[in-house]
Parts: C-alpha cells; sequence; structure tokens
C-alpha cells in the first residue's frame, strides 16, 4: 500500500507487518481500515512466506484509541446502517485475529482503548510498555465495552474485569497483564528495537532480549474491596458498596454515577453472561446484540456528543440514574439484532 493508506502493509523477511496509520487521530479504526486488514490477513495465514504478523500503530500516541466516534455518532443520527455494518466486519476480524494460526504480535504501546483492545488482545504475543493507557470506556459514551473484551473481563482474576468496565478506568501495563489483555512487558525506549529483532531473529528472540519484569498490578492490590464491592447484585447495589467501604472505593463510585446509568447496568449483565460462554465468537455474537441495542438507545448518540462533538462533557441520560434503569430496559439490549453475526471460516 502506499504511504497515504491508512493501513500500511508490508513484508519483511517472512513477517508481515500492519501498522495503523492515522496519527492524528490516535489510529482510530475505520471501516475501511477494518476491511483492508481481514483480507490480508486471510492472506497471510495461508501464506508459507509469512510465518509471523506484527501490528501496531504510526506515531508517538499509541497503537488505537478506538471505533471513529464521529462517523458512529452521524450513522446514530441517521437510520444506524452505516455503524451496524461497521461492527459487523470489526467483530468478524476480531474473531479473525482470535483464530489466526500464526504468532501474531500486537504492541500495545500508548493509547490503546475500545476499537483498540480488539485489534490486539485476540492476538497471541500481546506486548504492553510504561507508556500503555488501556481502557474500556465504553459506559462513559452510552456504549457498552465490545470487540470481545467481554469475553476478557469475564475472566480476569475475582472481578477486577467488572471493575474496569463499569468505572471506564484506564489502566496500565501491570493490570492489562494482570487481568489477561496482555502478556509480556517491553520498557517503551526498547520497542523499536524489539520490533527489529523479531522481525530478524524472531519472537522468541525479541523478547529475550527486550522483555522485562512488568509494574505491579493496582488492581491486584486492591483485590478485596473490588471483589467484595462487585459481588454484590445490582450496579446501585455495588456503588453503594463501594461508598460503604470508603477510601478508594469511594472513588470507584463517582465514576461508576458519572458513566450512563443504563451502559453501566447492561455491561455488568453483559459481563455476567459472557462469563457462561465458550468461545470468542458466543461473546461477540451477543455484544453485536448489545451494541445494535446503545444504537436504538438515548445515550449512545448523546454520549458522543457531550464528549466528542460539543465537548461540554455534561450528557443528560436516560434513564437518568441507575435506580431508574429497569430490567427490562437492561434485556431489551440482548434481544436479536438485525442479523445473526456469522464468522468467515
Amino acid at each position: 500500500m502506499d504511504e497515504n493508506e491508512d493501513v500500511l502493509v508490508n513484508v519483511r523477511q517472512g513477517v508481515g507487518l500492519i501498522t495503523l496509520n492515522r496519527p492524528k487521530a490516535i489510529n482510530s479504526l475505520t471501516h475501511p481500515m477494518v476491511n483492508a486488514i481481514s483480507p490480508v490477513l486471510s492472506d497471510w495465514a495461508d501464506n508459507d512466506d509469512v510465518h509471523t504478523v506484527i501490528v501496531d500503530g504510526a506515531g508517538e500516541r499509541g497503537l488505537c484509541a478506538g471505533g471513529d466516534l464521529v462517523a458512529l455518532y452521524h450513522s446514530a443520527r441517521a437510520d444506524g446502517s452505516v455503524a451496524r455494518s461497521f461492527w459487523y466486519d470489526e467483530y468478524r476480524l476480531n474473531a479473525q485475529i482470535g483464530r489466526f494460526p500464526k504468532p501474531y504480535v500486537a504492541l500495545m504501546d500508548g493509547i490503546v482503548m475500545g476499537g483498540g483492545v480488539g485489534i490486539a488482545v485476540h492476538g497471541s504475543v500481546r506486548v504492553v510498555t510504561d507508556t500503555t493507557k488501556m481502557a474500556m470506556p465504553e459506559v462513559g459514551i452510552g456504549f457498552i465495552p465490545d470487540v470481545g473484551g467481554t469475553l476478557i473481563l469475564s475472566r480476569t482474576p475475582g472481578l477486577l474485569g467488572l471493575h474496569a468496565a463499569l468505572t471506564g478506568a484506564t489502566f496500565g501495563a501491570g493490570d492489562a497483564i494482570a487481568m489477561g489483555f496482555a502478556d509480556h512487558f517491553v520498557p517503551h525506549d526498547a520497542i523499536a528495537a524489539f520490533k527489529e529483532v523479531a522481525i530478524t531473529d524472531g519472537v522468541d528472540a525479541a523478547l529475550a532480549a527486550h522483555a522485562a519484569e512488568p509494574p505491579a498490578s493496582q488492581f491486584l492490590a486492591q483485590r478485596e474491596w473490588i471483589d467484595r464491592c462487585y459481588a454484590e447484585q445490582t450496579a446501585t447495589d455495588i456503588v453503594a458498596a463501594l461508598r460503604a467501604h470508603g477510601a478508594e472505593a469511594v472513588d470507584a463510585a463517582n465514576l461508576i454515577e458519572a458513566k450512563s446509568p443504563i451502559s453501566v447496568s447492561v455491561a455488568l449483565e453483559a459481563i455476567r453472561r459472557a462469563a457462561k460462554l465458550d468461545t470468542l465468537e458466543d461473546v461477540l455474537r451477543q455484544e453485536y446484540r448489545t451494541t445494535c441495542g446503545a444504537l436504538r438507545s438515548h445515550d449512545f448518540e448523546e454520549g458522543i456528543r457531550a464528549q466528542v462533538i460539543d465537548k461540554d462533557r455534561n450528557p443528560k441520560w436516560s434513564p437518568a440514574s441507575l435506580a431508574a434503569v429497569t430490567t427490562a430496559d437492561v434485556e431489551a439490549y440482548f434481544a436479536p439484532a438485525d442479523r445473526e453475526l456469522e464468522f468467515k471460516r
């Protein structure tokens, strides 16, 4: 591909290189980018001349900040078809990465959020650095964690995944490894050298040369109160338990109460249901339903408006509080989507 493309693709010494190339937008994913990556992976999966794939992001700010929210906002204000089509193909790409038959190395340097998580964490070699800022922040825009994220969030030690999802809090390398979003820590200053060694001498040699002990997990250090408070049945009860615990738990309660009440409630249910699903593809099917549910909601459009369009940071959520969210409100998000997600083989 030429240098103007949003996805740069190259092969060096049997290593397929994919670079997300929208640095001014922190490499936010667009539908054309998804549709560019998928056929390349299909080709490389069956190509004996490619033995490894490495994915990274252009620029200094991060691998990928998520999906293109402006495009999704305008689709939500229309008939939603553009957004549904994007998510359909994005989730199929997430599944394709999850079953890719060769080493798939994701360099998660800098910001990695939302759709960027989906591009990275289903690979087989997931590298974080001291600049990694990861999050599943969807509840802050009236959306639900997706891109297969609820699979990982449902399988963290204890209830750390619920804490990450319901607060939307940013976490670093130590937490990413502890929760199962990453495997290896490489210092930021060594990431370029790591990539070169991986190309010339292989991934194992690159890890041996540059992987280091990750920083301690802040979430693991707080697991006692996280597990106790997030075990409550409803989001309202969780917030009450957090406030009763005091100290750092109150900060979590404040974060949750600033998010979309319906999104928090659906995310809680989605992660609990994901824990009982067997495969990434099963989880992605559920996520496509909750995603389409969000698209039908008031809060998705309103959340993006407040955070990205008008930037007043003052969304008017509906329902306005966690206590006002009903069981029927939540169940509506799990209704069948416009079409069932089907995966390429």
